[in-house]
């Protein structure tokens, strides 16, 4: 691909952000993987921009829940500036069409896996901090939760399951969850993992996921709804 035909492409992009760089050698940046020769890749665009956001994010938070305490603000901002929050964002904006990417990060899906959407949105904010100031980013950013939240709350965003697992096991029986790797299949790049989590040495629920984190994340999500359905609040 030529670098023409690369900024070409990124028009439709800024439309979607409504937002035209200046310098074009700063979205071009943001939008190269560290696999992707020839460019300088968004790595330290990325750094910025995790910063940024998780200012931005905080302050959006702090406007629209007034009444709600510091730790529960924390715990939803941690639900929202983390990988799976800015894929979310990074999918509105349709991100993984404009990755740049060598062949053998193509060919492993890299446009669709969430670390690299993740680390573009991060550096495609951090580009537009650098051009025109905060304020242009809380202005994509803040439109971008409302779209993705369209009727943002506790539930609809605090998506940490173990936590809320643990601190209900806590309350209602005094133990916290231990989750077990039951199995790992798949190569390296393509890998499964089966997770089951157990309280009091009862198997609660299984769940299978491409990541650790993610399936500790399923497993507890639906250990809580088995005890929703057996009529324990939580």
């Amino acid at each position: 691909m030529e670098k023409g035909e690369e900024l070409r492409d990124f028009k439709k992009l800024e439309e979607c952000l409504g937002y035209r760089f200046r310098d074009k050698a700063l979205i071009l940046e943001a939008l190269t993987h560290k696999s992707y020769k020839g460019h300088k890749n968004n790595e330290r665009l990325e750094f910025l921009g995790d910063a940024v956001l998780d200012l931005v994010v905080g302050e959006y938070l702090f406007h629209k829940f007034p009444g709600i305490n510091e730790g529960k603000l924390s715990k939803m901002r941690a639900s929202l500036v983390n990988e799976e929050g800015f894929k979310k964002l990074s999918l509105k904006l349709n991100l993984g069409k404009y990755l740049l990417l060598s062949p053998a990060e193509e060919h492993n899906k890299g446009r669709e896996k969430p670390s690299l959407l993740s680390n573009a949105f991060e550096a495609l904010m951090g580009a537009i901090y650098l051009e025109t100031g905060l304020d242009k980013v809380k202005e994509i950013t803040h439109k971008l939760l409302e779209e993705v939240y369209p009727k943002i709350d506790m539930e609809s965003i605090f998506k940490d399951y173990k936590t809320t697992l643990q601190e209900f096991t806590q309350e209602h029986f005094g133990v916290i969850p231990e989750y077990k790797l039951i199995s790992a299949k798949g190569p390296d790049h393509k890998k499964e993992f089966e997770m089951a989590v157990f309280i009091d040495d009862k198997e609660i629920a299984r769940a299978v996921g491409k990541s650790k984190k993610a399936t500790h994340q399923k497993v507890a999500k639906i250990a809580l709804d088995r005890f929703k359905k057996e009529n324990i609040s939580i």
